[in-house]
């Protein structure tokens, strides 16, 4: 039966199976959507059955679907393995790099300094600083920040960078709320905290110690963190490279608490396969060596 098969209907069919949708599985695959329609309708014509139920408002597997989908998933990745490493041409790499990562300067100039020792390395990049789960799939490598013990996952967790961290506080602030002298008083002071991770709460602390904190000002930003720490706007955790001019100017005030932040970590975060992807493991040495030489003295 499978010379009766072609494998860019099985991708097809893999890519519309996780999207649940002929659009989004279009647009990843690069090819008009009525080719991906087509691969899919080729596909359940030649095994005479249904793979998904379609309606206007949704898209669901039927039981083949997924039986058909957890067989070829892991066969097409070890395929799209073995295609990459045999693309190594002496030490030049080739491939498809996709990287989810934070948009910011310093790693944008490492990407684009990587690729451009590797010609033939092809670059998909998505900026965000809290991918979900599931978008993960589909990706090779997660740049992703994180305070304290991350969740649990199937993804491997490489520390590439870590930044000590402070609270902080503008005096202005002060005139309206006492200093804390512990994280429990903290928690009841106005705090700035991050949008998207678990709604900026609990703030992690060391030992374990972690505050559940009032807020009113969310952002998926460091600088704006910092402009409305200096605006009064409420106490913030930021990296201590990132306000010490601040701090020394009297801008802003180091708040002494009885339990320290926990450093702000950059991770790497790679699929816990047997063995990674040349690409994957070039990209990461030379995100470490450049990562060195950023903060070294």
């Amino acid at each position: 039966m499978i010379e009766s098969v072609e494998l860019q209907w099985l991708l097809s069919f893999k890519a519309v199976y996780e999207a649940l949708s002929f659009k989004c599985a279009a647009q990843k695959l690069q090819m008009p959507t009525s080719n991906v329609s087509r691969h899919v309708a080729l596909l359940e014509q030649a095994l005479n059955l249904r793979l998904l139920e379609r309606t206007t408002r949704k898209m669901t597997p039927t039981a083949a679907g997924e039986k058909l989908y957890h067989g070829i998933a892991p066969i097409t990745l070890a395929l799209d393995d073995l295609l990459e490493e045999v693309c190594l041409d002496g030490d030049s790499l080739a491939g498809h790099l996709k990287l989810i990562m934070p948009d910011l300067s310093f790693l944008a100039d490492i990407v684009a300094e990587f690729c451009l020792q590797n010609p033939r390395i092809k670059l998909s990049c998505d900026t965000q600083l809290n991918p979900t789960e599931g978008l993960l799939e589909g990706f090779d490598l997660v740049l992703r920040f994180g305070r304290g013990q991350l969740e649990d996952s199937g993804w491997v967790a490489k520390e590439v960078m870590r930044w000590p961290s402070c609270i902080v506080v503008a005096p202005q602030l002060m005139a309206r709320h006492p200093m804390p002298q512990t994280v429990e008083e903290l928690s009841k002071a106005p705090c700035i905290t991050s949008l998207s991770v678990l709604q900026g709460m609990p703030w992690n602390f060391q030992n374990g110690r972690t505050i559940q904190v009032v807020s009113s000002y969310k952002v998926n930003s460091g600088q704006m963190a910092k402009a409305a720490a200096l605006r009064g706007l409420g106490f913030a955790i930021l990296p201590i490279h990132a306000c010490e001019t601040e701090i020394e100017q009297g801008s802003l005030i180091k708040v002494e608490l009885d339990c320290i932040p926990e450093d702000l970590v950059l991770y790497a975060l790679y699929s816990g396969r047997k063995y990674p992807l040349a690409k994957v493991k070039a990209f990461l040495a030379h995100l470490e060596k450049r990562v060195r030489s950023i903060v070294s003295p």
